[in-house]
């Protein structure tokens, strides 16, 4: 696994299409978020931009290969485990952008009321729930799925939509969790928001796997 996954991780840098979702998260920040606004309001933001990067990102490892390249690796390592390591890159990447913004954005924000370590903490969570919660839309919004791209880039914008607003969604709890806080000054780390986006992002990858190697 681990070189499937320097192979898909060497095909998305070499591609430079990392470019784009890392311009747009690097946009988000510097339009949404303020210096000295209150900081679970600012890592709110933070963490929800890291949604539609992490899927977009997702998409694009599980498309960036030619179909005969994709076949070779399939045939050589298995076609579950190829498309694994493609959505486990995608979804791994953003993460870094996303915890030095959560870093910096603790650092640059109002922390009155709220220990540095309790907000970053409670950023970081937020931001994997909406990073994973954004893995699951790319993975059911990409091949095997919707291979036409027209189709699949409908639904990952949708998809990123839905997954503030419908109920259950681990991103919206992650969101509710930051608000309430910012009302109270009190950071409470929202752990049930991160185990189901966890457990949602398993899910989508099973699936993606399975009907992988059923459908390809």
């Amino acid at each position: 696994m681990t070189a499937l996954l320097r192979y898909q991780s060497g095909l998305l840098f070499r591609s430079q299409r990392w470019l784009a979702p890392l311009l747009l998260y690097a946009v988000f920040i510097g339009v949404g978020v303020r210096a000295a606004e209150p900081v679970l309001d600012a890592l709110g933001f933070t963490a929800a931009a890291l949604l539609p990067v992490t899927a977009w990102t997702v998409r694009i490892c599980l498309t960036q290969e030619p179909p005969a390249a994709r076949n070779a690796v399939a045939a050589a390592a298995g076609r579950n485990r190829a498309h694994l390591a493609a959505f486990l890159a995608g979804t791994a990447w953003p993460l870094l952008p996303g915890t030095a913004a959560v870093l910096l954005v603790t650092l640059v924000s109002d922390r009155r009321g709220i220990g540095a370590p309790a907000a970053a903490v409670t950023g970081l969570l937020a931001a994997l729930a909406c990073a994973l919660t954004g893995a699951a839309v790319g993975a059911l919004a990409s091949r095997p799925f919707l291979k036409a791209s027209g189709w699949s880039l409908s639904a990952l914008v949708l998809g990123s939509l839905l997954a503030f607003v419908v109920t259950g969604s681990p991103a919206k709890h992650a969101m509710t969790a930051l608000t309430a806080g910012a009302r109270t000054a009190t950071a409470v780390p929202p752990w049930p928001a991160f185990a189901g986006a966890l457990l949602l992002a398993a899910t989508a990858a099973l699936l993606s796997c399975r009907a992988t190697a059923r459908l390809e």
